[in-house]
Order: C-alpha cells, then structure tokens, then sequence
C-alpha cells in the first residue's frame, strides 16, 4: 500500500485564515415563509347537509289503501271495501310503508302518521273538540305515533316501560279515540302532531 502524500499548505491562505479570525457559529435555519392561495383561505369551509331520501309518491291504488287505514279500518275491511284481496290490502301496506320511509315493522298508527305528515291522504275529521292534553300526554302521543315498540315508546315519554299501558289507556279515555290509529289520525285533525302544530307552538311562543 503506497503512502499517503500530503499536499502542501498554500501560506497566502493560512495567513487570510489568520486575519479574518474564525467564523461565526451557525445558527438554526430561518424557514422560508409559506405562500397560501388567498382563494383557499378566504374560501370557508361549507359542512356537509344529512338529506332525507324523497318521498315516493303513492298511486292511486295506494291512496285508496292508505285512506281507509287513515279511517281506521284493518286490512280485511280495506279488502271488503275496495273488492281486494286481504293478501294484496297487506303488500299495499308494505309498499307504503317502503315509499313513505317508516321504520321497519312498524305498526298502522306510526304509518298514518307519516302518510298524514308527508300530505299522502287528508287526516279524517271529527266532531269531537280538541282535548287539553298535558306535557306528558302530547309526550305520550308524539311517542305512540312514532314508535310501535314499548321501549321506545317509553323512552319518548320518559316513563317507565311498565307504566306506557295504563298511560295510554287513560289518553285513549280522554281523547275518546277507540285505539291508537284513530288517535294518530285525530291527533292530525286537531292538528296536535305535525307542522300545525309545530307553527301553532312557535305562534304562541313569539307571544
């Protein structure tokens, strides 16, 4: 292996080394400012909007079904009335509840409820006056409108799941209604469920 040779010093740039004395430690690097596009930061950030899915709209067929059971009547008396069958009144009621969005499985008064809240059918009328219901009876009936199961219908009302049968029968007795459909539909009549009553509250919440 050969010897390292060793290059000779240039004295004239030992002796500049010299007079200009050591060099300054270095200190952090500045950082170069970011340059934004004035657009995006003046831009604000629009969030995202939850849409409900659009209603289908029923046919005639399907009007005929859905006012009976506004009315009341079950399927073998919508069957009786419109000369169908009760197996096809049942798929009526399916499709429905399908065009309408309604929870699944969910029983005859949460389905008048939203035929009457998306204005499918016209809530009956009747010569009975609007009772005075307390909080906890609009509660009550804002809950057995749009729950058929008992827990959840005890969650709305904030009772306890074993008090929800004697609560709804004494709605039923004050209402004078013969079960929950016609409840829900006269409820909608007196306009004590849907968006009259809801500007009806407002009204009298501006005063």
């Amino acid at each position: 292996m050969s010897p390292r040779v060793r290059r000779p010093v240039n004295p004239d740039r030992r002796a500049r080394a010299r007079v200009a004395g050591p060099r300054p430690p270095r200190g952090p690097a500045t950082p170069h400012p970011i340059s934004l596009n004035p657009a995006a930061k003046e831009t604000p950030v629009t969030p995202r909007m939850m849409t409900s899915a659009p209603i289908t709209p029923l046919t005639p067929t399907q009007q005929r079904v859905a006012q009976h059971l506004v009315d009341g009547l079950g399927p073998q008396e919508i069957a009786a009335r419109t000369g169908l069958s009760a197996v096809t009144v049942r798929q009526y009621v399916r499709d429905i509840r399908e065009s309408l969005h309604c929870p699944p499985r969910c029983k005859p008064p949460v389905i008048v409820h939203f035929l009457c809240n998306a204005r499918q059918v016209a809530p009956p009328t009747t010569d009975r006056p609007m009772p005075e219901l307390s909080p906890e009876q609009q509660l009550l009936l804002r809950a057995v409108a749009e729950h058929s199961n008992p827990s959840g219908i005890a969650a709305i009302a904030k009772i306890a799941p074993a008090d929800v049968r004697a609560a709804h029968d004494e709605l039923l007795d004050k209402t004078g209604a013969a079960n929950t459909t016609q409840l829900v539909a006269w409820a909608h009549a007196w306009g004590l469920l849907g968006a009259r009553r809801a500007t009806t509250m407002e009204s009298g919440a501006s005063q």
